[in-house]
């Protein structure tokens, strides 16, 4: 008889905790969410400022990142329903008939044409080392060990320690070229990769 496998031996997340989330091969991760900046609209002068100092920002990195962007299809109920209600509440006729034919129109435009809202995050790794009892040498942690070993409190927080560090670098450099960015909590990486997980579920947009 097959054996059948559980769901979550196919989600790479161990664990998420103080805005870390913990993979299954033991890798800690943060995640940015960053701003967008309009590109084109630069003069050639500007542009030509923001790529290199975006170059310059990747050449001071001693460790990698990724760049995520995630497009998802906008969901508009909530913003039909809030139209609704201000109809409602609409005490002149010709406003309310404008309101209604504005909400028609909305309707049928989105189910023409997707609109999609982009969402860009910047994932900033890091690898923790273990000491090897035998010779007292530093190694990366292997996927047999993460899986099966619990998490040791007073380690997780020096690795996190380390990692905020790189975040701070990270969050800097991109600060210089004009995007912002903020740090994912525990409810937003939650979110986050559960849309990854379930890319059809509209029921829950992200409210990033």
């Amino acid at each position: 008889m097959p054996i059948k496998n559980a769901t979550q031996q196919f989600v790479p997340i161990r664990d998420i905790r103080d805005g870390v989330a913990i993979l299954q091969n033991g890798q800690m991760c943060m995640l940015l969410l960053a701003s967008s900046i309009n590109f084109a609209f630069k003069s050639l002068e500007e542009q030509e400022a923001i790529l290199s100092q975006f170059q310059s920002f990747l050449n001071t990195l001693d460790f990698s990142i990724q760049i995520y962007v995630q497009s998802r299809r906008l969901d508009i109920r909530p913003y039909l329903s809030l139209l609704r209600e201000r109809e409602v509440l609409q005490d002149n006729d010709l406003m309310r008939i404008q309101l209604r034919e504005y909400i028609e129109f909305i309707k049928t435009f989105t189910t023409e044409v997707d609109i999609m809202a982009k969402s860009f995050f910047v994932v900033v790794p890091y690898t923790p080392t273990i000491p090897d009892v035998k010779t007292g040498i530093s190694g990366f942690l292997r996927p047999s060990q993460s899986r099966k070993s619990p998490i040791d409190e007073a380690k997780f927080s020096q690795d996190r320690i380390q990692l905020e560090q790189r975040i701070s670098i990270v969050e800097q450099g991109l600060g210089r070229i004009g995007v912002r960015t903020i740090p994912l909590g525990n409810d937003e990486l939650i979110e986050l990769y559960y849309h990854i997980f379930n890319p059809e579920d509209m029921s829950n947009a992200p409210k990033y």
